[in-house]
């Protein structure tokens, strides 16, 4: 089992890799709509503590 994880690890590098050399426009782009995403969660998160706050 260790060793599929290390296998699919790999492949999942390989790729980002891949993506980024072939298309660093397109890579940044995805980069961009992740951290938008973690930061309105964030912010969501945020919003519900202070309303129990409240």
């Amino acid at each position: 089992m260790a060793q599929a994880k290390k296998i699919v690890l790999y492949l999942l590098v390989v790729f980002v890799l891949y993506t980024i050399i072939t298309s660093p426009d397109r890579a940044a782009d995805l980069v961009q709509i992740g951290f938008e995403g973690i930061s309105s969660a964030a912010e969501g998160v945020g919003q519900f503590m202070t309303s129990l706050v409240n």
